[in-house]
């Protein structure tokens, strides 16, 4: 590290700092977007689960279960090798198939969070008065639950950001990520290993934006948590 590049640079001389910024639009990019189709997917598997109950609950939910007991890590592994061997460079290496594998496999918590919300919720007098109104169940489910049920959603979602991008950079960190040229934090990582002896920082600074962004959406969900809890008590 220098006046000229306050993170140093790394084994190619390109300046650290950008990259560092560059490669955090990508990961949070990838944890955003990840979130966003994992709170679709859970939410909707979870409502109609819970809001129809019997079979429909009983098949989802044993197919949320079926997804539940599969080793997450080991899935990851295998999709993403699978897109690795693509000849198209859009899923070979950039980040859609990433966000894509990623959704497709974390939202089973989700889902069962929203499941118990819609449970509690379709017996509340509201959602009766709805029924006897001659509401139909698209729109008691969209209008009337779902606004009630969306706290503990919102903390799920913001957690959620946190771990896809924790699972994002230890695919990457593995070499079965976003591949370089493409800058993201746990290919940064990749790349520093064999530096470490003598260009630490090259390891150092990707770790801290890490820890740091990660630790700050825990601490917002926490927060979320405490402000949207209509039970909770400072």
């Amino acid at each position: 590290p220098s006046v000229a590049h306050p993170f140093g640079t790394d084994e190619l001389g390109r300046d650290l700092f950008v990259r560092l910024w560059d490669g955090g639009r990508i990961s949070i990019l990838i944890g955003v977007a990840t979130m966003l189709m994992a709170i679709i997917i859970g939410t909707t598997i979870g409502a109609t689960a819970g809001f129809y109950g019997g079979r429909v609950d009983n098949i989802l939910m044993r197919f949320t279960d079926y997804m539940l007991s599969i080793p997450q890590l080991f899935l990851l592994l295998i999709f993403a090798q699978l897109l690795r061997s693509t000849n198209n460079p859009a899923l070979s290496g950039g980040p859609t198939p990433i966000i894509v594998i990623i959704g497709i496999l974390v939202w089973p918590p989700i889902a069962r969070l929203v499941r118990g919300q819609f449970l509690s919720l379709k017996a509340k007098e509201f959602v009766e008065a709805a029924r006897m109104s001659g509401v139909k169940n698209f729109r008691i489910i969209f209008r009337h639950i779902l606004p009630n049920a969306a706290s503990p959603i919102i903390v799920a979602a913001t957690l959620r950001v946190g771990a896809a991008i924790i699972t994002e950079s230890t695919l990457s960190f593995l070499g079965f990520g976003v591949q370089p040229p493409t800058a993201t934090w746990g290919n940064m990582l990749k790349n520093a290993q064999a530096q470490m002896t003598y260009a630490p920082w090259t390891a150092i600074f990707p770790g801290l934006a890490i820890l740091v962004t990660v630790l700050s959406l825990n601490y917002i969900g926490d927060g979320l948590r405490d402000a949207l809890d209509p039970h909770h008590v400072e």
